[in-house]
């Protein structure tokens, strides 16, 4: 089965920085998407960042520039680098995979296999 596991969420004052990580086991799919989303208290779900097995890459407008997603294939392990950070980005950072591969960082149909979550605060 699918597992997805995040780590690297910290407290951290506005304009740090902070690289979350998400490691994969028991994905077999040679093609896929892995994303970043997040969700504050009170408010809906929202994809941040997202990559394919093409290397392709999509950002929400509000990261642009500030995040960045990446993948090591080696280690099965989806990296987001948050440099910039502000008291808004403050949430629970989720990491999401599945084969729709083409679909990127599109919300719909939902992704397949979600990680537990790891918290981000952004302290003004």
């Amino acid at each position: 089965q699918v597992q997805l596991v995040e780590s690297g969420g910290n407290s951290v004052q506005s304009g740090g920085s902070l690289r979350l990580s998400c490691a994969a086991s028991g994905y077999t799919y040679s093609s896929y998407r892995m994303a970043w989303f997040r969700q504050a208290p009170g408010k809906e779900r929202e994809g941040v960042a997202a990559i394919n097995s093409n290397s392709e890459t999509s950002y929400a407008d509000s990261v642009k520039g500030r995040f960045t997603i990446s993948q090591d294939n080696a280690k099965n392990t989806l990296y987001l680098l948050m440099n910039s950070l502000k008291p808004e980005d403050t949430a629970m950072y989720y990491c999401a995979a599945d084969e729709r591969w083409w679909l990127l960082l599109h919300p719909i149909p939902t992704y397949n296999y979600w990680g537990q979550g790891t918290q981000v605060t952004v302290s003004s």
